[in-house]
């Protein structure tokens, strides 16, 4: 398999999920998650048309922004931000996934401010009991984006989830329902309908992310094959 061919077979997915669910496959992003993958394997995704790319660790991405600095990619930071790690990823990254507290936003919006740029942004909300997964949690949801929405700098754009991870991918469905609900009541009671995207789905579940309203997918395996993990 090369990453020419996955791109086809994952694009003809993507299209085959929205037909089911009467929707366009425009409205469907494809975040190539490139995280311990090479800088080879980007530039070999985006000579087949891949602009967007999603990293988890700021350090790598960095390393891997600044060789292709050159090239029109469009950078996520799809993992945990920790906040030392701000000042650092808002010279990188145009889209952030991952603010999950009152604190970060604060954060990054004052390093914005800073430098004078502006970054979209989601509010990462935890679905599950998992301790492993990062995100607000529901009860604090409101609260969250009720001060997101008075921000200059990072321009909330919806919401993301990481849910459990399941063998039978209808049991993640509710999780991604859920998301849209809360999407849906924010839009009503916060954002005056301006949160119109859903960052969830991954290579395994992504089908049913989109036939829930996902608008970015963020596929890894997907695309790039298993990772190496050892970083050779």
């Amino acid at each position: 398999m090369t990453i020419a061919s996955n791109i086809e077979r994952i694009k003809k997915r993507v299209k085959a999920a929205c037909k089911r669910a009467n929707r366009s496959p425009d409205e469907v992003k494809i975040v190539a998650v490139s995280k311990l993958h090479p800088v080879e394997k980007i530039i070999e995704a985006y000579s087949n048309g891949l602009r967007i790319f999603g990293e988890n660790r700021v350090q790598e991405a960095k390393e891997k922004f600044e060789i292709l600095k050159d090239y029109q990619i469009e950078w996520h930071l799809i993992g945990h931000l920790q906040k030392n790690k701000v000042k650092y990823a808002v010279n990188i990254f145009d889209f952030i996934h991952s603010i999950d507290s009152i604190e970060l936003a604060e954060k990054v919006e004052k390093r914005l401010e800073k430098i004078g740029k502006t970054i979209k942004g989601f509010i990462q909300v935890k679905l599950s009991e998992e301790e492993t997964k990062h995100g607000v949690l529901i009860e604090e949801l409101d609260n969250l984006a009720r001060f997101c929405r008075n921000l200059n700098y990072v321009k909330i754009i919806g919401l993301m989830t990481v849910p459990p991870y399941f063998d039978d991918v209808e049991k993640v469905r509710p999780y991604f329902v859920k998301l849209r609900e809360l999407r849906d009541k924010l839009n009503k009671e916060v954002f005056e309908n301006s949160l119109t995207e859903l960052s969830m789905g991954m290579t395994h579940d992504f089908e049913v992310a989109i036939e829930e309203g996902a608008t970015y997918v963020r596929i890894g395996t997907g695309i790039f094959g298993e990772r190496n993990y050892d970083g050779n």
